[in-house]
């Protein structure tokens, strides 16, 4: 379908955007007006793989007709009422947002940036009122090279110098040890620490997966140190590794749980604080809160969401077709790729930087038909919705390879 002859073009409504739009991002020339399933299509027609997914916000593909139909019929009964009533949606979300976890307590927030700071105020008030920190001295643990939101906080233990340049003075607390390195997380935490804030699979910085065991020691560091472990799954979490969450690969059950993005299907930003009862239990009326999270519509949506990963359905793709992922990327090493990192449905693709940078290969695959996101360097992510079919993804193998043999 070609778009009416009056509406403007992908090159003028990028232009549109220059005067009145913050330049805080920096989109592939792409102008998107419909999408369905694994495909988007932009302003004139032309169809693309969607090989990003939103960041894996789209786990569930453009679109899911039963979340589509869960946000129209709750649309049609009650949008909002603030959290100073109750709403007839909330309970269930809650109660199986926490079956499929397997933990106890919700805290419904909006965005993951949202989460992770609930999480943050959340640890600090245990470390006070159950650890016994004294006042004003608890710190959190975290890891270089992570990428947990932009607020003012989150960039305070960013390493990522863009996100932090020109947006001090930083917020005290938090300490930073490489990632992946038990002995150094063991001594940095003390007697003041209320937290270890991780991600099980560092996304932002190319899909870092760290060893095997490496998952299991801190939660067995973190227990028998009397602090928290917050696994941050806002992008690794709800199917995209080939399980419901990453860090049941090694059989690890966090005290607290960081969800956002796909909880949402895509339609509605959903994120969620999830602990156990001793640690969500320490929050009181007034003490913290959000007009929007746990709205009705969220909720609704919510709740589909997880009954689409109740059946284990979307897990299993992943995983399955995760090997076709792996396979396939395997088979470009020595030929353009110089490195890659899979888990599920989920890469970091490094790219030989003779051929090109991150954002040039995505340039070209985006002429091939395939969207995807470069990150640092020359290092692309893939990550499709996990409705993809083994020969859509094949086809946007091929084209990376394809690319990939191109000149420059």
């Amino acid at each position: 379908m070609t778009a009416p002859a009056h509406a403007r073009t992908s090159d003028e409504l990028i232009r549109a955007e220059e005067p009145v739009l913050a330049h805080n991002y920096h989109p592939l020339p792409v102008v998107v007006a419909r999408a369905e399933g694994t495909w988007v299509e932009d302003v004139e027609g032309r169809r693309y793989l969607d090989m990003l997914a939103g960041y894996s916000a789209l786990n569930f593909g453009h679109r899911h007709p039963a979340l589509i139909e869960a946000a129209h019929r709750q649309l049609d009964r009650l949008t909002l009422t603030s959290r100073a009533f109750h709403n007839d949606r909330l309970a269930e979300f809650a109660e199986r947002l926490a079956a499929l976890t397997g933990l106890d307590m919700v805290l419904p927030m909006n965005t993951g940036a949202e989460a992770v700071e609930s999480g943050i105020k959340v640890a600090r008030k245990w470390a006070y009122d159950v650890k016994g920190v004294p006042a004003d001295r608890a710190t959190i643990v975290v890891a270089a090279e992570n990428f947990h939101g932009r607020t003012t906080t989150i960039v305070s233990f960013s390493t990522d110098e863009t996100a932090r340049a020109g947006f001090g003075p930083f917020t005290p607390g938090f300490r930073i040890v490489p990632y992946n390195d038990l002995a150094a997380l063991e001594e940095a935490v003390d007697e003041t620490t209320a937290a270890v804030l991780i991600e099980p699979i560092q996304g932002e910085a190319g899909v870092i997966i760290p060893d095997q065991g490496y998952l299991a020691g801190v939660r067995e560091l973190t227990r028998r140190k009397g602090c928290l472990f917050i696994a941050d799954e806002i992008q690794s979490g709800l199917g995209r590794t080939g399980t419901t969450l990453a860090v049941e690969q090694e059989s690890v059950v966090p005290d607290v749980l960081l969800l956002g993005k796909a909880l949402g299907g895509g339609i509605v930003p959903v994120s969620a604080v999830v602990a156990r009862r001793e640690v969500l239990g320490v929050l009181h009326p007034g003490e913290h809160g959000s007009t929007f999270g746990g709205n009705p519509l969220s909720a609704a949506v919510g709740t589909a969401v997880v009954e689409l990963l109740e059946t284990g359905e979307f897990q299993r793709r992943a995983a399955e077709l995760g090997l076709v992922l792996r396979d396939g990327l395997a088979g470009l090493v020595g030929r353009g790729v110089t490195g890659f990192r899979a888990r599920g449905l989920w890469a970091g693709v490094d790219v030989d930087p003779a051929i090109g940078t991150g954002r040039e290969i995505s340039r070209r695959l985006m002429q091939e038909g395939i969207l995807v996101k470069d990150t640092h360097g020359s290092t692309i992510r893939l990550a499709p919705p996990l409705t993809i079919t083994a020969d859509e993804l094949h086809s946007a193998l091929g084209s990376l390879e394809k690319v990939l043999g191109q000149e420059n």
